[in-house]
């Protein structure tokens, strides 16, 4: 039986990048991936060899934007393994059935100029909006560097500046009550109060349901973030693909002595006097872990299914029925389209230049327009009457995906799990079936063909991932790639629960992490390091206090002589 000090279950990209610093530590460490290839929703595959060779495609994630609000690439020196980020300029186009346009570039006042060509007052505005966000990111960065509820390593993360910008959202007792009735209002009422072109909010609105709710969901206006950040820090993706992240990581957990072997789906978490102490993979081969399991699958899989529950009990007797029912999502997920283009899009109708190309490119009509693509998914019903999509064309910014001249197409539709009166019929009872997935597919591209007219001659090949076979290929619950929505009352000290929310949970040697922990799915790394760090200090409690503290000491005098 084969033994090292920590397993980790999921060797997708913070799987790895908790391995990493764990190795760099001294551990022995073992990734089991349930997939062919590592990476999870981070790899870079041709997913059509046969009718599209030498076309990469990213089955899942893109655009990368809060890795660059930590240090995982810094501190781990991933760019000495090969990674090698592009930078995204401009960052987001949305063509407006009127013939106006969105074009948001890295920097504030470009987009402000672009935005002025249609409408003075919103580009003013704009800049405000950027300003109060940016600076509530600002001041709020620190707690995604650091575990949750661990005061000393969050405190450490805030020099004179961070504190400036948090004090400057805070402001007085009125600013501070009027950014907490910010932050209880939903992206619509948060735009409404800035903006009034329906060519400005309605992007502004599709990038918020990026963190998977309506545009009219309360308690969201954070959802900002997925715009501003496109300003700082900015917007990039790695040369190659996402894979190229998880090309990184390996190569680094490999030259550090970690092991990882693919092919291995966990079944059942081994228990021994209330600690975990390995696993038992399909086929019946056990692991035994002499420190610790790290899972990055989710906690509704991890403790409902892949534990005997009286196991769960023995450490917690309301763990299990807290799970089942307190954490509740919307039924949102994506249906993924990939195509292989002979020609790049061309928006012929709205004064078209290559340079939209390079970033996220929206079709979002209005702000009901996004409404609807979103809460339809809440009831169960597919909303591709009038479609609302995501896209990016990679080839734009890395002409190395596709064979020259030619180019990849890469498509976001969100649509629900399980389609309401479809139940039990289907791929895993959710109504979605290869026919309904292509009859999707068709609708979502001919609207996009409203807007790029030369699509559908310049369509090679096309490969289509219905939720359902999503959610089978990440192993995620119910297609659910955040694992967790993002909503408010489930994320920081509350994700996935305020008593596992750090990291620990209630049975000995058994950590979380991955994207239902804090600070929550996307491409950060955040997850697994913070997770290190709490296995760490669990480890050596006084070395690595001592540690924070000594960091939080210097990051405040480094502050006072250069602030």
């Amino acid at each position: 039986m084969q033994a090292y000090d920590v397993v980790i279950i999921g060797a997708g990209h913070n799987g790895l990048v908790c391995a990493a610093y764990l190795l760099k530590a001294g551990y022995s460490v073992l990734l089991l991936e349930k997939q062919p290839i590592p990476g999870g929703g981070a790899t870079t595959e041709e997913l059509m060899p046969q009718e599209a060779p030498g076309f990469k495609f990213n089955p899942c994630a893109i655009n990368h934007l809060f890795i660059f609000l930590g240090s995982v690439i810094q501190e781990l020196e991933l760019e000495k393994y090969g990674l090698e980020y592009l930078t995204c300029d401009p960052v987001a186009f949305c063509p407006h059935p009127d013939g106006k346009y969105f074009l948001a570039h890295k920097s504030v006042e470009k987009t402000c100029a672009e935005i002025a060509r249609f409408s003075q007052r919103d580009a003013e505005k704009y800049a405000e909006y950027a300003d109060f966000w940016l600076r509530f990111v600002r001041g709020v960065t620190p707690f995604f560097n650091a575990p949750p509820k661990s005061l000393v390593d969050i405190s450490g993360n805030y020099d004179l500046k961070n504190l400036q910008e948090l004090f400057s959202v805070l402001g007085g007792p009125n600013e501070t009550l009027d950014l907490l009735r910010t932050l209880f209002t939903s992206p619509v009422d948060n735009l409404n109060e800035y903006f009034d072109a329906e060519f400005v909010k309605a992007p502004l609105a599709r990038l918020s349901a990026e963190l998977s709710s309506p545009p009219s969901q309360k308690a969201m206006s954070f959802g900002a973030m997925m715009a501003v950040l496109r300003h700082e820090p900015g917007m990039a993706r790695p040369r190659g693909g996402t894979g190229a992240l998880t090309e990184a990581l390996v190569k680094l957990v490999k030259s550090l002595g970690g092991v990882i072997l693919t092919k291995q789906s966990v079944e059942r978490i081994l228990i021994d006097r209330d600690r975990a102490v390995g696993v038992r993979v399909r086929g019946s081969k056990e692991y035994r872990a002499h420190q610790a399991v790290i899972s990055s699958i989710d906690a509704k899989r991890l403790f409902l299914q892949l534990m005997d529950a009286s196991d769960v009990d023995s450490a917690d007797p309301n763990l299990r029925e807290r799970l089942d029912r307190r954490i509740v999502n919307n039924n949102e997920t994506i249906l993924k389209i990939d195509c292989a283009l002979s020609e790049p899009l061309r928006f012929e109708n709205h004064d078209h230049r290559d340079e939209y190309l390079m970033g996220s490119v929206l079709i979002a009509d209005s702000v009901n327009h996004v409404e609807q693509a979103h809460s339809e998914i809440t009831l169960g019903k597919i909303p591709d009457a009038d479609p609302s999509m995501y896209l990016v064309m990679p080839t734009g910014l890395d002409p190395s995906m596709a064979p020259e001249g030619k180019h990849t197409l890469w498509i976001e539709f969100f649509a629900p799990y399980q389609i309401a009166g479809a139940e039990g019929t289907g791929l895993k009872g959710t109504g979605w079936t290869d026919e309904l997935k292509n009859k999707v597919a068709d609708r979502v591209l001919n609207k996009l063909t409203q807007y790029s007219p030369n699509l559908k001659h310049s369509i090679i090949a096309r490969h289509v991932e219905s939720p359902a076979e999503l959610a089978e290929r990440l192993g995620s619950y119910k297609g659910n790639y955040y694992h967790i929505d993002m909503t408010l009352e489930q994320m920081l000290c509350f994700r996935p629960l305020p008593e596992i929310a750090n990291y620990k949970t209630p049975i000995q040697g058994l950590y979380l992490t991955g994207a239902g922990t804090h600070p929550g799915g996307s491409i950060s790394g955040l997850p697994g390091r913070n997770c290190a760090r709490i296995f760490l200090h669990e480890q050596h409690p006084i070395a690595e206090t001592l540690k924070d503290a000594k960091n939080s000491i210097q990051s405040a005098v480094k502050s006072v002589f250069t602030g």
